[in-house]
């Protein structure tokens, strides 16, 4: 898309000319009959010998000027719909009331200093604080607030020095989330000079005397074929106050352009760990002895399996699912690290294992069983030291430790607990609250949190959680919003969405799918939802409607979905495969058009969870399902809301604005159930939108919910 500014430009005076054309001689505005007429210029490709016709391919120019007018044309199309909808100034009051609750993260811990993010009240972003000791006052050390007016830039990521002396940190604007690095000294709240670009989730490794860091960066426009600064991201060494372009390069070069690599040290400073992310299903391990000024060498096997790591007193800690698709975690010495000399110290359990990490001399473990939390303290040889009890049935969202230190800071949330932080003391094995956030007008006793179990297609059972309010009756007519992902290795478990109570305090049921494709059960459950299987997750989505439908929570006329990104191709799928099982459907940043995802933004990343339609045999089930490809003419689809935004930059906005004209020129669908296009600007993916910007999409999300479902203002 176009900058911020030319779009508004745009919309603004299309606007103008909207009204001029809608109004009457008394001045009141009428609701347009129909969407606006997109143009059709078609265009035949060939695929390994299927000809396929793409009738919008001139939408993908986000820049040109008739896609931007095409835009502003749609976007007063969407405005003419959701701006009357009676009901909307209660759903913005009440909206604005529940992300005034805010948000907190967990502690992270550099010598005498604690680290952590808060948000209050209707502040645009949260704010970075650093407190001295556990019970020290809170002081602002970055707020990214005051770096712009609209609140449109954001903190993306911080990592402190060992000691806490300096901070690295990362700010973007406008969603881009390709962020600028800084330096603050944490005693005076004072920048460094130091500023680096192209840091977009950068990883950060601190040597122990703060004189400069390990980090990744990606190039810059001219250093690499157009097109690939996306990629390539490479490990430098940065001294503090030398310039970034001299930066020693450590690690990247002449590799797969794809790969992903991420750094950390030991607690001693010498052992230089790189974790190399291949896709999602492989990973691999290399360690450089900085001491000796070794190369960077692998220490894992080259097969296709995941492997993270720690290097604790000479020591190689893997957590890996190789053989093992629930994980199981491994040891080995950093200097005789041969596949045969690791031993097993945390064997597979019934369980699966997310994270380990080695804070104050054991392993602090994080394990997740039917997709809810569980916490393991270990010693060092694997014994089981301590089950750290959870305050109910939900998701551990963040821990933070350090080797010197016998505190842990871990995040604990649920869909009716909002985030609390909690601190385990090691040496007396206690556990007391840190800190959390209050929820004023929210009675969490009000709500029943259910996880049911149905069967997919194939038989395959499949988890589902479902909130609503007690004594619900079954009759069959509840407003019901279900939500899913289905890949990439990511679970959903139970988190505390301010939000959602706008739709559970209106009598509506939310529903969330734990689909195969995610991480809820292990790489198996992974594997089983990705690449030529990725039906199964359509499949289990499917299933999930047909058993809300059959137990009664609902119907067809009350059932709507949501999805964003991996769950945006999920929403594009629903609708083009069970289009009569649907009311309505809110598609967030999606994929749709799978022939050529690949060519735009970061997706080429996302080729190992997916497939490319440049191979033959992955060619035909990414055309079997391509949502933009399946769209057929005089069918009656659900109401559709698309979502995208002009700086997202993961998934295209092309993918939203060719599926809305290709289901406004050929679905059978009447005004009262239209097919919507809304761009937000000034915003990406999802990750640093302003609280502003969330209210007002959420005021036109829930609008056209209730719009479509019948549900009334109380």
């Amino acid at each position: 898309m176009g900058g911020g500014g030319r779009l508004f430009c745009a919309l603004a005076l299309l606007l103008l000319i909207v009204v001029a054309v809608y109004a009457g001689d008394d001045g009141q505005t009428s609701t347009p009959s129909g969407p606006p007429k997109t143009e059709v210029r078609p265009l035949e490709e060939n695929f390994h010998g299927t000809k396929v016709v793409d009738k919008y391919r001139w939408l993908e120019d986000g820049n040109s000027p008739e896609t931007r007018k095409w835009v502003a044309e749609e976007m007063s199309y969407t405005r003419a719909l959701l701006d009357p909808l009676p009901g909307r100034d209660a759903i913005h009051k009440r909206l604005t009331e529940l992300l005034s609750i805010g948000n907190i993260g967990v502690p992270q811990i550099g010598g005498k200093y604690h680290f952590y993010t808060r948000r209050q009240g209707l502040q645009n972003q949260p704010v970075l604080y650093v407190r001295e000791g556990v019970d020290g006052k809170d002081r602002v050390l970055v707020d990214p607030n005051q770096l712009a007016a609209d609140g449109t830039v954001a903190l993306d990521w911080f990592e402190p020095a060992m000691h806490g002396k300096y901070l690295a940190y990362g700010t973007s604007a406008s969603g881009s989330e390709m962020s600028t690095l800084h330096i603050v000294e944490t005693k005076t709240g004072n920048l460094l000079p130091d500023s680096i670009e192209r840091t977009r989730a950068a990883s950060i490794a601190w040597s122990l005397d703060n004189s400069g860091f390990y980090y990744t960066r990606y190039p810059k426009k001219g250093d690499v074929p157009e097109g690939q600064e996306r990629y390539n991201r490479h490990v430098f060494y940065h001294e503090l106050g030398t310039d970034p372009e001299k930066d020693e390069l450590i690690f990247g070069e002449g590799r797969d352009p794809e790969d992903w690599p991420s750094v950390s040290l030991d607690n001693d400073g010498r052992m230089l760990l790189i974790t190399v992310s291949q896709g999602w299903t492989k990973t691999e391990l290399f360690l450089m002895d900085l001491k000796k000024g070794t190369p960077p060498t692998r220490i894992t096997t080259g097969k296709n399996f995941l492997y993270s790591g720690t290097v604790y007193n000479g020591r190689v800690y893997i957590v890996t699912n190789e053989d093992a698709p629930r994980f199981r975690m491994f040891v080995t010495e950093a200097a005789d690290y041969e596949r045969d000399d690791w031993k097993e110290i945390v064997p597979q359990t019934g369980g699966i294992l997310k994270d380990a990490a080695l804070w104050g001399g054991k392993i602090f473990a994080q394990y997740e069983q039917n997709a809810s939390s569980q916490l393991k303290v270990f010693d060092l040889e694997g014994k089981n030291v301590r089950d750290l009890a959870l305050p109910a049935i939900g998701t551990v969202f963040g821990s933070g430790g350090k080797w010197d230190h016998d505190e842990i800071f871990y995040g604990f949330e649920s869909f009716t607990a909002a985030p609390s932080i909690y601190r385990y003391d090691l040496k007396s094995m206690s556990t007391s609250l840190w800190a959390k956030l209050d929820a004023p007008g929210i009675d969490p006793a009000a709500y029943a949190v259910e996880q049911e179990w149905y069967r997919s297609k194939d038989g395959t059972r499949v988890p589902m959680f479902l909130v609503h309010k007690q004594g619900l009756k079954k009759d069959g007519s509840n407003p019901t919003l279900l939500t899913g992902y289905g890949g990439f290795d990511v679970s959903l478990t139970p988190s505390f969405d301010s939000e959602n109570y706008l739709w559970l305090e209106h009598g509506g049921v939310y529903a969330v799918a734990n689909l195969r494709g995610g991480a809820e059960f292990g790489e198996d459950w992974h594997l089983a939802g990705m690449l030529d299987k990725k039906q199964n997750v359509f499949d289990d989505m499917i299933a999930a409607a047909e058993y809300l439908i059959s137990e009664k929570y609902t119907d067809k006329d009350h059932l709507a979905i949501e999805g964003g990104s991996n769950g945006g191709l999920l929403m594009g799928a629903m609708v083009t495969q069970r289009p009569e099982l649907f009311r309505a459907v809110v598609c967030r940043v999606p994929l749709l058009d799978m022939l050529h995802y690949q060519n735009f933004q970061i997706a080429r990343l996302w080729v190992p969870e997916y497939g490319s339609a440049e191979d033959p045999e992955q060619f035909k089930w990414l055309y079997a399902y391509s949502p933009y490809h399946r769209v057929k003419a005089g069918v009656e689809y659900p109401a559709v809301l698309f979502m995208t935004a002009d700086s997202d930059s993961r998934v295209d906005p092309m993918h939203a604005e060719k599926m809305t004209a290709l289901m406004q020129a050929l679905a059978k669908n009447s005004r009262a159930r239209p097919i919507l296009l809304r761009i937000e600007s000034k915003a990406g993916h999802g990750a640093g939108t302003p609280v502003s910007k969330q209210i007002e999409e959420g005021t036109d999300v829930f609008s056209f919910l209730f719009w479509q479902l019948g549900v009334k203002e109380n």
